[in-house]
C-alpha cells in the first residue's frame, strides 16, 4: 500500500515539475505524460530534454522506442483516405477547432486509432483517424473517421500543418525540438515510448 502511494506521488510531483497532464495511452494500456522541449545531449540510451517548462530531464531509450520524423506540410497534402491526427479544442456547436494537424505517412497509418483526452491545452483531445471529406471551401473542415466514430474539425489558417514520418535515431541531436510521450518506473525513471523530432528546425506542434 504504501509503495503504491509512493508512485502516485511520484508520479503527480513529475506532473507538477513538467508542467504537464498524464493523458491516457490509446494505443496501450497505462499512464503516459508528454514531454515537450529540446534535446541538450544524446548518448546511445538516453536523452537529455530541456523541457518547455524550463526545467531539465533525463530520458531513456529501449529498443522498442519508435522515433518519427516532423516535417512541415499545408492543408494542400491532405487528401480524403489520408490518416491524420489533430489536438483540438470544442467548440459550441460540438465540432472541434484544431490546434495542429500532422499527417502520418501510409505506413504509419492506424496510429492511435480513435478520440480522446490530450494534454496540448486545458480541455483538449486528440483525434486519430482517416479523412473522410476536406472541405477547404467551407473553411477547412476536415471529417475524420475513426474505429468508433466520427469528429468535424475546422482548421484555421494559422493553425500548424506537419507531416509525421518513420525516422531513425541520427535525427536525435543536441537543438532538435521534440515531443516525447514517456512512462515513469517507482524510482522515478522517464523511458520514451515514441518520440517526435523535428527536421531541419521545425518545432513538433502536437
Amino acid at each position: 500500500m504504501f509503495a503504491q502511494l509512493l508512485r502516485h506521488t511520484t508520479t503527480i510531483a513529475l506532473i507538477a515539475l513538467l508542467g504537464v497532464t498524464a493523458v491516457q495511452a490509446g494505443e496501450a494500456p497505462g499512464m503516459r505524460i508528454g514531454v515537450r522541449g529540446e534535446i541538450t545531449g544524446v548518448s546511445a540510451d538516453t536523452l537529455k530534454v530541456h523541457v518547455n517548462s524550463g526545467e531539465n530531464v533525463v530520458i531513456q531509450l529501449t529498443k522498442d522506442t519508435k522515433v518519427r520524423a516532423v516535417t512541415l506540410a499545408n492543408i494542400e497534402d491532405i487528401k480524403p483516405g489520408s490518416y491524420i491526427g489533430s489536438a483540438a479544442i470544442p467548440q459550441e456547436d460540438g465540432t472541434l477547432k484544431a490546434l495542429e494537424v500532422h499527417v502520418f505517412a501510409p505506413e504509419l497509418a492506424g496510429s492511435g486509432d480513435g478520440h480522446r483526452p490530450f494534454d496540448l491545452a486545458k480541455g483538449s483531445s486528440m483525434t486519430n483517424g482517416s479523412v473522410g471529406d476536406l472541405l477547404v471551401s467551407n473553411g477547412r473542415v476536415l471529417t475524420v473517421n475513426y474505429k468508433d466514430g466520427q469528429q468535424k474539425i475546422l482548421v484555421p489558417e494559422d493553425v500548424p500543418i506537419v507531416n509525421l514520418v518513420p525516422a531513425d535515431r541520427s535525427l536525435l541531436k543536441a537543438g532538435v525540438k521534440i515531443v516525447t510521450f514517456v512512462t515513469q518506473s517507482a524510482d522515478g525513471t522517464l523511458t520514451a515510448q515514441s518520440i517526435s523530432a523535428g527536421k531541419d528546425g521545425v518545432t513538433p506542434p502536437m
